[in-house]
């Protein structure tokens, strides 16, 4: 049998190799779509389906998703709760423990998902991603019981 032409090929390359070049092209003025690895985005974006548009943030307010790298070669995809001078303080959403990085780590800010294998984006500027964000981000001290619930009904485990 030949194989075919348009038959994709899925390669995984490790963050730490990946995201310095992903920073790179942002430097350089680019937009990048990266697909999403982890699960501390729940419940609205789930780990290798969702997708996240990246581009070189301007300013940085409280509730961007940003591209942070908290620690050496460690990078995150969590939103701002809160910005002190220099210290940007984040917490993935579906998250309880916070990061800490300086503004200088931050390399990119979300300003769109593509989510759920859809081909139309999500914009961080839109009605649905600003009421999602102001309403999960007031929950914060039920979500670990939001969360299990949502576990529970998906029946997804982590």
């Amino acid at each position: 049998m030949t194989p075919t032409l348009n038959a994709a090929r899925k390669i995984e390359v490790e963050n730490k190799v990946l995201i310095p070049e992903i920073i790179a092209l942002i430097n350089e003025g680019h937009s990048v779509t990266l697909g999403l690895k982890g699960f501390s985005m729940r419940p609205f974006l789930e780990d290798q389906r969702d997708k996240a548009i990246l581009k070189k943030p301007s300013k940085l307010s409280v509730d961007d998703v940003v591209l942070a790298e908290v620690a050496p070669k460690r990078y995150v995809l969590h939103r701002i709760i809160g910005i002190n001078d220099d210290e940007i303080t984040l917490r993935g959403d579906g998250n309880f423990n916070t990061e800490t990085c300086k503004r200088k780590d931050v390399h990119g800010i979300a300003v769109g998902f593509y989510r759920k294998g859809r081909s139309s984006v999500d914009s961080t500027s839109g009605r649905k991603w600003l009421v999602y964000s102001f309403v999960w981000t007031r929950l914060f001290p039920i979500r670990r019981y939001l969360l299990f619930a949502y576990r529970v009904l998906t029946g997804k485990k982590r």
